[in-house]
């Protein structure tokens, strides 16, 4: 997380919110070697104290999960480059506005029987989003191949201890120097999520 306390006063709420609405991030583990990172899907808790999960079964993380094992689930939200000129004042530099919020605690593998409840909570999750789309669910399967697929994932859980975000949208900067730079920002279209992160500009969380 950035060190400037101007970018990490959301409160837990946002972050937990973003979080979920976000549904997806980089779980990462500290292993003897450089970090094992793997991109997943998951579900929050609306408290922000579970965070559930799966991996396939060779995943690398998953068979070092026997034991408990220390994690930070990372999601990344709108981000883009930010030129010093649209500030409008002298002796700036480029930076890059973002946001994300990170989850840290501890992850574990949980019981096999609990795959098929997650993974229907999982793709109702998603499904929801797109109404009015029919919902997909796994009935529409034949079971054996979905009972073959499910043999290849393992349902997990993150309880979550900490939860920190970063809002970089320059509240450093005095309040019109911000604004100049939000419109620029937004026609010029590098990154993702540009237009909502020139909005979160125009009215950072307090």
């Amino acid at each position: 997380m950035h060190p400037n306390p101007a970018f990490r006063q959301a409160d837990v709420a946002r972050n937990i919110g973003f979080a979920r609405a976000q549904g997806f991030g980089l779980l990462a583990v500290a292993t003897g070697d450089a970090p094992l990172i793997s991109h997943i899907p998951f579900l929050l808790s609306e408290d922000g104290t579970r965070a559930e999960f799966h991996l396939v079964r060779s995943n690398p993380i998953a068979r070092l999960m026997s034991d408990p094992l220390p994690a930070r689930l990372a999601v990344q939200g709108p981000h883009s480059y930010v030129s010093p000129d649209w500030y409008g004042v002298e002796d700036q530099v480029p930076t890059w506005n973002y946001v994300a919020v990170h989850l840290v605690g501890q992850v574990r593998l949980q019981s096999q029987e609990r795959m098929r409840d997650l993974l229907d909570r999982q793709s109702a999750g998603f499904e929801t989003r797109l109404a009015p789309k029919p919902e997909w669910r796994a009935e529409k399967m034949t079971p054996e191949v979905l009972e073959r697929m499910m043999r290849q994932i393992v349902p997990c859980e993150m309880r979550v201890d900490e939860i920190a975000g970063t809002w970089k949208l320059g509240q450093n900067k005095p309040e019109d120097v911000r604004l100049r730079a939000a419109d620029p920002l937004e026609a010029a279209g590098q990154g993702q999520e540009v237009a909502t992160l020139a909005r979160l500009m125009r009215c950072p969380p307090a």
